[in-house]
């Protein structure tokens, strides 16, 4: 008999008036017993240095690097090889050619020089000179996550780059990272994670030194890190647990919706995964298909925690109302499988990513479209976009402007100064004109 999940159906007319709220992970910045801890933990690196790295990762990963030390030397980076095989290389150097692509084309729109009359405008990009890149790491691997944080640095430009990930319970970093981290001319890549990790990037210790700008997804003690090293450091936008919202109609296959709900869940507990659709039929043939997989799935147990947790199947009175569910939401991942979903799409205002018909899973730009899945979370895409290579760069207008030019603009400097009361302001110009 298939097990069953505790996802039920629910009516967005009837969700109490703090469902959405409650829902969403950005709720990890209200939790004063981890805000101490955190506080602490970067209190202390910055204090002790290393030690401080030794004595947490001992504490919190079980593992004694006193011996091995924090840095990943050359030699484990070529041995690394050794441990994967051709198709995982492959697949790497695949999806980071297709990253170089997309991160490449979004560069090359965002630097232009305007010319007008005497006036010249060139919008320049310089990249940041270093960076620190948190990928997760432990018993699971996200090499694929190295790649979607580095490979956009190593466009724009960024002479140094240093990933930490959690090492396993050896004392290593798993060899897809590495070899990942090879591939993509990484410059250096510490044995740490945790809190203490985003500490030593930010603030720098014996081993670690500090960078300009700390990206990457992490657990809530991670985000809730780099919230607090913000006032010193630069960081990216706050990436938690995954997400998915899936937007459907009659039309759709339940099955793939399901699938696709099943394999966002198996991430975690942590994660949040729902179908939003304006037919209840629909959203009971979606539950079903859940159901019957669970028994035949890997990871089924996983998958049948973080269901019951964190799954939700919403049905609305039509589809505007299914719009308005997903703009209050503000997914991490939507996906949109309804008749014409390009019409739909354009009436979305808040999702990190969308991806448009059954044929476009978060599968797939997790592992091989180019677009990147480092993308907000916890309703935060109603104000952030995802990670690119413009979050590795500063922007920089670079001026000429002729006497002509500046003549013809004499009236409005006047005006706008004078009206400000700031005299000199246009003193600074007229006094040019009279050279």
């Amino acid at each position: 008999m298939p097990r069953k999940t505790a996802m039920k159906i629910r009516r967005f007319s009837t969700v109490e008036d703090d469902w959405l709220r409650r829902r969403r992970t950005s709720r990890v910045f209200d939790d004063p017993s981890l805000e101490a801890l955190v506080k602490d933990i970067i209190g202390e690196v910055q204090k002790r240095g290393d030690k401080a790295l030794f004595d947490f990762t001992k504490k919190f990963d079980d593992v004694a690097l006193y011996e091995r030390g924090i840095p990943v030397k050359e030699k484990d980076v070529q041995g690394a090889y050794e441990k994967v095989n051709d198709e995982e290389i492959s697949a790497l150097t695949y999806l980071k050619d297709r990253i170089t692509k997309t991160e490449r084309c979004i560069l090359e729109k965002a630097s232009f020089i305007q010319k007008e009359d005497g006036l010249t405008i060139h919008h320049t990009l310089t990249p940041l000179r270093s960076v620190g890149c948190y990928v997760p790491g432990g018993l699971a691997a996200y090499p694929s996550t190295l790649l979607m944080t580095a490979v956009p640095a190593k466009v724009a430009g960024v002479p140094r780059i240093a990933v930490c990930s959690p090492p396993t319970f050896k004392g290593e970093i798993n060899p897809l990272i590495l070899v990942a981290a090879d591939i993509c001319g990484v410059n250096e890549i510490y044995r740490v994670g945790g809190a203490q990790a985003v500490a030593a990037l930010a603030y720098g210790t014996d081993s670690i030194d500090p960078v300009m700008k700390i990206v990457g997804p992490g657990r809530r003690i991670v985000n809730f890190a780099k919230a607090v090293v913000s006032r010193d450091v630069a960081v990216d936008l706050p990436a938690g647990p995954s997400e998915l919202l899936v937007l459907a109609d009659e039309t759709a296959d339940p099955r793939f919706v399901a699938l696709d709900l099943i394999s966002q869940s198996e991430h975690g507990p942590d994660n949040v995964v729902g179908v939003v659709t304006p037919y209840e039929g629909f959203a009971r043939r979606v539950i079903d298909e859940v159901e019957t997989l669970i028994d035949v799935v890997d990871r089924g147990e996983i998958v049948l925690q973080s269901l019951s947790e964190k799954g939700f199947v919403m049905v609305c009175e039509d589809l505007d109302a299914a719009i308005d569910f997903v703009n209050a939401f503000a997914p991490e991942h939507l996906e949109i499988m309804t008749r014409n979903p390009s019409k739909v799409a354009e009436r979305i205002q808040s999702a990190g990513l969308i991806l448009l018909g059954p044929y476009s899973p978060v599968s797939g730009s997790d592992y091989c479209f180019g677009t990147n899945h480092v993308l907000p979370t916890g309703g935060f895409s109603r104000t952030y976009s995802g990670l690119s290579s413009l979050d590795f760069v500063k922007r920089v207008n670079v001026v000429a402007c002729t006497k002509e030019r500046l003549k013809a603009v004499e009236p409005v400097v006047r005006a706008l100064a004078l009206s400000e009361g700031l005299p000199n302001h246009f003193m600074a110009l007229k006094e040019r004109l009279n050279v």
